[in-house]
């Protein structure tokens, strides 16, 4: 276990010894920059993309995925992030309370 809990440490100090070592002026290129700027967005989707879908048995269809769309769509609508929440938790509540997904 210890083996591990060094090999991390020493694994996060490298990643940020490469961050800072990393020249200023690729940084000002604007493709970095774009995709800088792009690779939240795409990290966060692909976690709600496995929170949803996925579980420890494979993929699976359940409350969440209309839940997901539910808040997809207030989300588009510009609405507050804790209408988000409770919109998607209300949907996916009603969903199981009904039986209509599991």
């Amino acid at each position: 276990m210890w083996f591990t809990v060094l090999a991390g440490a020493a694994g996060c100090y490298a990643l940020k010894y490469l961050g800072a070592a990393i020249p200023e002026s690729f940084l000002e290129n604007p493709l970095v920059k774009r995709i800088v700027m792009l690779l939240p967005i795409s990290l966060l989707c692909a976690l709600v993309a496995v929170q949803t879908f996925g579980s420890s048995k494979g993929l699976t269809i359940d409350a969440r995925v209309p839940a997901v769309g539910v808040a997809s769509l207030v989300l588009w609508r510009k609405g507050s992030f804790i209408l988000v929440v409770l919109s998607a938790a209300i949907t996916a509540g009603l969903l199981r309370h009904f039986g209509i997904a599991q």
